[in-house]
C-alpha cells in the first residue's frame, strides 16, 4: 500500500526541489539527488514536482476554483427547477384554457 505524505511535506519538498531544477539535466536526476534528503522517494517526489509545474495553482487559485465551480453547479440545479416549473404552468394553463373555452360546452 502507497505511503501518504502530509500536504505540508509535499509542498514543502517541492518549493525546495523547484529551485534546483536547472541544476539537474532532468526532473529525475533532481529527484533522485534531493528525496533522500526530504525523505520520500525519488519517483514520488518527481511525481510532484511534475504535477506542479503543469498546473501552478495556489491555494487562494484553488479555492476560487472550488468555489466558481460550486456556484455553477448550484446554478445549474435552480435553472432545472426553474425549468421543470415553468413546464408544470405550461400544462396548468393549457388545462385551464380548455376548461374555460365557451365553445366546449
Amino acid at each position: 500500500m502507497p505511503q501518504r505524505y502530509p500536504e505540508q511535506v509535499k509542498d514543502r519538498a517541492i518549493k525546495m526541489v523547484l529551485p534546483h531544477l536547472d541544476e539537474y539535466p532532468s526532473v529525475y536526476a533532481a529527484a533522485r539527488a534531493l528525496a533522500p534528503r526530504l525523505g520520500v522517494g525519488p519517483e514520488t517526489l518527481r511525481r510532484w514536482v511534475v504535477a506542479a509545474s503543469q498546473s501552478p495553482r495556489s491555494a487562494a487559485e484553488a479555492e476560487a476554483a472550488k468555489a466558481e465551480s460550486k456556484r455553477v453547479r448550484d446554478l445549474e440545479k435552480e435553472n432545472r427547477d426553474l425549468r421543470a416549473a415553468n413546464e408544470i404552468l405550461k400544462a396548468a394553463s393549457i388545462f385551464f384554457a380548455g376548461e374555460l373555452d365557451p365553445r366546449r360546452r
